[in-house]
């Protein structure tokens, strides 16, 4: 399985900005999909996940602000982020559980950087 994500960028406070993942390969063996994200000096963490079984979990700090859209046709997976503030400042990267227990695989990476 191969993820690469895309869409990230500068985007000023308040602001929106979508991110895609794509996934590619074996992607049948795929369970669980999700978005973790890095900042700086901070350990990664989980953004939100589609849970593999259709109901969403998001982390207290994106709450009402982030949407996570899987499309199955597409084998696609997206962050819509909204009223975006500078502590959501990261690299964030795609993830995905295989149904296979242990099995995880990971995308580069994509930059989002909120600043005025």
């Amino acid at each position: 399985v191969q993820l690469v994500e895309s869409g990230g960028g500068l985007v000023e406070p308040g602001g929106s900005l979508t991110l895609s993942c794509k996934s590619s390969g074996n992607i049948f063996s795929i369970n669980i999909m999700s978005w973790y994200r890095q900042a700086p000096g901070k350990e990664r963490e989980l953004v939100a996940t589609d849970g593999g079984d259709g109901t969403p979990r998001y982390a207290d700090s994106v709450k009402g602000r982030f949407t996570i859209l899987r499309d199955y046709k597409y084998s696609t997976v997206d962050l819509q982020m909204n009223s975006l503030k500078p502590e959501d400042t990261a690299v964030y990267y795609c993830n995905a559980e295989g149904l296979q227990p242990g099995t995880t695989y990971w995308g580069q990476g994509t930059q989002v950087t909120v600043s005025s």
